[in-house]
């Protein structure tokens, strides 16, 4: 599932086409995707003019002049993807694929929604959302985003100096549960997946089966601990949305490229093979915490 990078990069992607922009027509080819499509969804969507398009951990947020607000969910295999009316589909990258990229079908039987979009100086585009397994989702909400039941009780944002040392001690004190587990609950950060997690713990040099509550006692040593992984935290993220996020199983940007970040994995995925930590020595390992994978170095990530 795209995790807060991929996301990210999608909205960037969508931003220039979208905001601003007025919604001519809507097309929904089918009744539902994982919920049914929201009362009257193509009479509330048609004639609005998209003021602004932002993200809130792994959801697209579009604001549409007037309200709604369409929540968009990716799901497993959801993507959108931009047509221009001079132009045909945006050209993929496809001579660039990278060693994760598994190939998805672009069929139209799998075209659910598509946007007709009209810019501020008449440039007319489609916007498509594309989705195999349909499990994504697109809800609106009345009201702010925070509010809606899907993202109410996110906790706070991976980016930005908010996640510092001493907020993780304030979400994770008493905590019993592994850190890795910790980390990947919603209520606590908002966004951070199962790569990214395991990225930052090996940059912080933290083991994900460590009590995750230790992470806030007191004492200096503890205090570097949480301050080198909420650093860790920001930058494995931010170098992430840099490298337009990872493509993994059917994760595609809305130009067709693939995200960058998987070439730059030091633990994800690599089983066995050396850690890349300059003096460790150690190997990769592969692990199953709560039904999800996580590699780690045993060497380099002891405390």
């Amino acid at each position: 599932m795209p995790e807060l990078p991929e996301v990210e990069t999608v909205r960037r992607g969508l931003q220039p086409v979208l905001e601003g922009a007025r919604i001519a027509r809507v097309e929904a080819r089918r009744p539902d995707l994982r919920f049914p499509f929201p009362e009257k969804f193509l009479e509330r969507l048609t004639g609005k003019t998209i003021t602004a398009l932002g993200r809130r951990a792994k959801y697209l947020t579009m604001h549409l002049k007037g309200g709604p607000v369409l929540i968009c969910h990716l799901g497993m295999s959801g993507s959108f993807r931009i047509e221009t009316s001079d132009d045909s589909e945006m050209p993929d990258s496809s001579e660039m694929l990278g060693a994760f990229f598994h190939e998805r079908s672009k069929s139209a039987v799998h075209d659910h929604v598509v946007f007709h979009i009209v810019s501020p100086e008449g440039a007319r585009s489609r916007v498509t959302f594309n989705d195999p397994r349909r499990f994504g989702f697109m809800l609106f909400s009345e009201g702010a985003p925070d509010t809606h039941p899907m993202l109410a009780g996110l906790g706070v944002e991976p980016t930005g100096n908010a996640l510092d040392g001493e907020l993780l001690a304030s979400l994770l004190k008493g905590r019993k549960s592994p850190l890795k587990a910790a980390l990947l609950d919603q209520r606590l950060i908002a966004g951070l997946g199962n790569i990214y997690v395991s990225e930052a713990l090996w940059r912080a040099g933290l083991s994900p089966l460590r009590e995750a509550g230790t992470i806030a006692n007191p004492g200096k040593k503890a205090k570097q601990q949480r301050d080198a992984l909420a650093e860790a935290i920001r930058a494995v993220i931010a170098d992430a949305i840099a490298a337009g996020g990872s493509s993994l199983r059917d994760y595609m940007q809305t130009d067709g490229s693939l995200g960058y970040f998987q070439h730059s994995f030091a633990v994800y995925d690599r089983e066995g093979e050396p850690c890349s930590k300059h003096g460790c020595g150690g190997h990769i390992e592969r692990i199953v915490q709560s039904g999800r994978s996580t590699f780690y170095c045993r060497t380099c990530q002891l405390s």
